[in-house]
């Protein structure tokens, strides 16, 4: 398929591979097929080789989803050995094969990645946080969902050397607590999304912190953080105009009273006020959603 596809933009005249690579076939025509299909054509002839290794070369964006999770820990390796110019990289749910060994390499020596997923990579260390922050000061974006090997040394190094973070994703990094949210914060003052859900150790002291530290603060997830309570919920109100989204849900000490102020602004919460819960529960019982004339 892929032999098909590349045979379909040959000249009438000529070979394909008579095209200029870098400044036609690399940025015009090889950044439109799947990287699976990329990695197929370089069975085709020692040029056509020569010319996915150049791609690969000059890739800003790497996905591992594009291939599958199951990437050999070499192929990895291979694959971007010469690349300094990733801007994206994207390694989710990559626990069965991914290591500080493959990944250190890589993070080294690509120093415009501005994001980063690492959603589900169970298998890293704290190590790799570190020479992230070491070696992408223009960082925007991270995520280390489920990444339980985040600690409070770590954070404090990313914080520290990446000040330009705008959205990070802690959810489930459960060695943290609300002292290295707070220094997060302090240093990041930019960050417009932050989740820190299914955190037993966040409580009032980080959020209260989010919110003075963080005035352009859009989307905020604190889902299953248990130690949250309302006070902290009236000052995120208080101090982040521009919030858009809040998720609280199991919160279960965060009330009406305190999110009636940010339901009233229009922010989108995962939880619904009183009367609508009433409803739905009276429509569960019942069978149907009865019909209901309020006059305020």
């Amino acid at each position: 398929a892929p032999w098909r596809l590349m045979m379909s933009l040959t000249p009438s005249r000529g070979c394909l591979l008579d095209l200029p690579w870098e400044d036609i076939l690399v940025p015009h025509i090889l950044c439109h097929l799947p990287l699976q299909q990329l990695l197929s054509l370089q069975r085709v002839s020692k040029s056509f080789q020569s010319l996915i290794q150049l791609y690969l070369a000059n890739m800003r964006c790497f996905d591992s989803s594009q291939i599958g999770p199951a990437i050999p820990r070499a192929a990895f390796v291979n694959l971007l050995k010469d690349n300094e110019v990733l801007q994206q990289l994207v390694l989710q749910n990559c626990s069965d094969w991914l290591t500080d060994r493959e990944l250190l390499p890589v993070i080294g020596q690509n120093h415009h990645l501005h994001q980063i997923q690492l959603k589900g990579c169970a298998q890293l260390s704290r190590h790799a946080l570190v020479a992230i922050s070491l070696s992408c000061p223009n960082l925007r974006r991270l995520s280390l969902a489920h990444c339980e090997w985040v600690d409070s040394l770590s954070l404090r190094s990313l914080a520290d050397h990446c000040k330009a973070l705008e959205a990070v994703d802690l959810t489930a990094c459960r060695q943290l607590k609300d002292e290295a949210i707070c220094y997060l914060v302090q240093k990041c003052s930019r960050l417009k999304s932050l989740s820190l859900a299914v955190n037993a150790n966040v409580g009032d002291m980080a959020v209260e912190e989010i919110a003075k530290c963080c005035p352009e603060l859009e989307h905020l997830d604190l889902t299953g953080c248990l130690r949250v309570k309302n006070d902290s919920i009236r000052v995120l109100a208080e101090y982040c105009p521009k919030l858009r989204s809040l998720k609280v849900k199991h919160c279960h000490n965060v009330a009406e009273s305190s999110l009636s102020i940010l339901r009233s602004r229009g922010v989108e919460l995962d939880v619904e006020p009183p009367l609508q819960r009433a409803l739905v529960l009276l429509q569960d019982v019942v069978g149907f959603a009865p019909f209901i004339n309020l006059q305020i």
